[in-house]
């Protein structure tokens, strides 16, 4: 628990950080209240490459498609988490529209056919945590 509470800090204040610096291609304030979505997938053993590529070439393009905001990915520096975990952060319009946006996601025929192929291999994601969350008003990201 100790790692995932200092991990959960750390992805925070490199969300602000990233926010800060490059969030001003979506004008947030002309959006109204977001819900930002951080998940963390755990893979199976040597699978997080596969991961990471799966991302990198599709899934990030489908999330914007069902309208997700990418707002940034990581991998922690350190193990256990550096050979197995990728951490990200989604905004939604709110968290109703989260739930559509995901089910619209895992409905598109494109997703399942990646998903399909990026696993010929076995499963690559074992677990996700996720957890929504809402931006205080001193955050840079409103």
């Amino acid at each position: 628990m100790r790692i995932t509470r200092s991990l959960f800090a750390l992805v925070l204040m490199f969300a602000a950080g990233y926010v800060a610096g490059q969030f001003s291609r979506v004008d947030v304030a002309a959006q109204g209240q977001k819900v930002y979505e951080m998940r963390t997938y755990y893979t199976h053993p040597g699978k997080l490459p596969d991961l990471q590529a799966r991302f990198r070439n599709h899934t990030t393009k489908l999330f914007e498609k069902h309208g997700m905001t990418n707002i940034g990915y990581w991998v922690p520096q350190d193990e256990p988490g550096h050979s197995n975990t990728l951490i990200y952060i989604v905004a939604h319009t709110n968290r109703e529209q989260a739930m559509k946006n995901w089910t619209a996601f895992g409905a598109d025929p494109e997703w399942v056919k990646v998903r399909t192929a990026s696993e010929v291999n076995g499963k690559i994601v074992e677990k996700v945590d996720r957890v929504f969350m809402d931006a205080t008003d001193y955050s840079a990201i409103k």
